[in-house]
């Protein structure tokens, strides 16, 4: 259910849930940020069920095990990994908007620009041996 403002109530929320995030990063710097930041991404992958916490699991492992630059945070509630504090792969699960299918996402700080037409997010309903491969190359390209 929407109101007049054009936003679901699940938009709405997510929007609440990205003010807490940044509320809560308030004055935290550092080592301690970063720490903050982890928990919070476990927090959101615990967080989920089915097919959306298998998906989110292991995500985790392969931005850990391809890019380990990349740093765990939430971002809009999302499990997500940042360089520089700019999101470059996000998980948003199904059941965040009560859709079909879970979406990886890249944002545009990804390297993944390929000519004047490229893929930023894939839908997802589990992760198989094949997908797993397309998803590590991915991640490696997306992180530079």
């Amino acid at each position: 259910m929407s109101d007049t403002s054009g936003f679901s109530n699940a938009e709405r929320d997510a929007m609440k849930q990205r003010a807490a995030e940044l509320k809560a990063m308030k004055g935290v710097k550092g080592a301690a940020r970063r720490a903050k930041e982890y928990e919070d991404c476990l927090s959101a992958i615990e967080g989920l069920e089915g097919a959306d916490r298998q998906i989110a699991e292991r995500l985790h492992v392969i931005v850990s095990e391809e890019a380990p630059g990349l740093h765990p945070k939430t971002w809009y509630g999302f499990p997500s990994y940042a360089r520089d504090d700019k999101v470059i792969v996000f998980y948003q699960p199904a059941s965040k908007f009560k859709s079909r299918y879970g979406s990886i996402g890249f944002n545009d700080d990804a390297a993944l620009d390929d000519g004047e037409f490229w893929s930023t997010a894939f839908a997802v309903l589990e992760i198989t041996e094949a997908v797993e491969r397309k998803l590590r190359a991915l991640v490696r390209k997306a992180a530079g």
